[in-house]
């Protein structure tokens, strides 16, 4: 619930009175002394989701930014009066959601400076390429807590549904100069990392496990973002905190970030670039989620007459973000695709290796080592390990074996057997 204060312009008084009668809200009328242009002070409590009709009809009496108008929190009314309003207006408005005022109020509280927010980026992107280096997830998630990504994605798609171009400028130079930041960041530290023999040498930097997830996203990549939108906008528009859906944002985009950097300081551009479309589908996405996510709610600007303008800026944004993902979109389905047909290609592999074998061998592993390329891997070399009874004369399978893996393959790939003695009782 919310607790407002409002200064009544002179010759206001009986038409504001008359809308808060109607409404059925009770309010504290204070004279206003101090000899300006407003005649008095009126107070009233009110649920969350009427806020904004109420204001909106206040504004139609005459009320606008020219006074104060000021809102708090209230934790508790006690009202017989004030608990037939709640349930009017639960069956009427959804009860969580805030008003427009109150959206735009947060929206600009989450963006913070941007010496504090370049700071706070920085120390993030460094704090994730250590995690990544050292393979630590606790440390990679360390870095999401303290990273502010989540204020300006808010605060440009705010400003677009309530046609504040000033405040969509905003969040987009901040979105634009943090990512730039982080990645900076993160090439610099890796660099010094590397050069400075920090860590045990490292001539491919897929090897680790935190920095090989990054490197070839698919499909899935694009719903953890869309997902990390939406609830950026439930979590916004319903006045709870966004500190852990703040988290889940910069889940989608610091650590590709950091990846980025990485290979940029190992000279790796596969690594680099996987990671860069990781980065750039990601905030692609949350965007997209965050913008419709806020248009579907309802919320418009404060003058009918900008409604035109907020729409069409709506609708070529929504466009622009969807044909951005979409292009962006053909690298994470090559990948998924890729990855698919790795999987079974393996799999095939292992069948015909494992028919190729007649008995008494039998095959009791299939090892298949892939191109060392961060993405669109291709398998290079496969290490199978044969079974043989204790008094069984060991076969010559390599040529049979390696036919059945070029075969499956679709392509000439090393083979290597092992032979092992299989001693079985009973």
């Amino acid at each position: 619930m919310r607790l407002v204060q409002i200064l009544i312009p002179t010759g206001k008084r009986d038409a504001v009175l008359g809308v808060l009668a109607e409404e059925g809200i009770d309010y504290v009328l204070t004279d206003e002394t101090s000899g300006r242009e407003f005649t008095a002070v009126v107070t009233f409590p009110v649920p969350t989701n009427a806020l904004e009709p109420v204001l909106e009809e206040l504004r139609d009496v005459g009320i606008n930014d020219d006074g104060y108008t000021v809102v708090v929190d209230a934790n508790t009314v006690i009202s017989s009066q004030f608990d037939e309003l709640e349930e009017k207006y639960a069956e009427e408005e959804d009860e969580d959601r805030i008003a427009r005022e109150e959206l735009t109020s947060k929206a600009k509280d989450l963006a913070p400076s941007l010496s504090n927010y370049a700071l706070m980026t920085v120390i993030s992107a460094i704090i994730a390429t250590a995690g990544l280096l050292l393979d630590s997830p606790a440390v990679v998630v360390g870095s999401m807590v303290i990273a502010p990504l989540i204020g300006p994605a808010m605060t440009a798609n705010v400003g677009t549904v309530v046609d504040d171009n000033e405040m969509f400028a905003r969040g987009v130079k901040l979105q634009a100069v943090g990512l730039g930041l982080a990645v900076a960041s993160a090439t610099a530290f890796a660099l010094l990392v590397r050069y400075a023999n920090v860590i045990p040498p490292l001539a491919d930097v897929t090897a680790v496990g935190q920095i090989r997830e990054r490197v070839a996203p698919d499909f899935l990549s694009l719903i953890v973002a869309l997902g990390a939108g939406a609830a950026g906008v439930v979590s916004l528009t319903s006045g709870v905190s966004t500190a852990l859906v703040g988290v889940m944002i910069a889940v989608a985009l610091i650590p590709p970030a950091a990846t980025v950097g990485i290979g940029i300081a190992w000279g790796q551009p596969l690594v680099s670039l996987g990671s860069a479309v990781l980065l750039l589908v990601n905030v692609l996405s949350i965007n997209l989620a965050v913008l419709v996510g806020l248009w579907y709610q309802g919320y418009r600007p404060e003058h009918w007459f900008q409604e035109s303008n907020a729409r069409s800026a709506t609708v070529k944004r929504i466009g622009v973000l969807a044909v951005s993902i979409l292009v962006l979109s053909a690298f994470l389905g090559g990948v998924t695709l890729d990855s698919y047909q790795r999987a079974t290609t393996e799999s095939d592999i292992r069948e015909g290796i494992e028919e190729s074998v007649d008995p008494p061998a039998s095959v009791l592993s299939v090892e298949v080592e892939s191109t060392n390329t961060a993405i669109f891997q291709r398998p290079r070399r496969v290490v199978v390990t044969v079974g043989l009874p204790p008094d069984a004369e060991q076969p010559l399978l390599a040529d049979q074996i390696d036919i059945a893996a070029d075969d499956a393959a679709g392509r000439d790939v090393a083979t290597e057997v092992h032979y092992v003695t299989v001693e079985r009782n009973g």
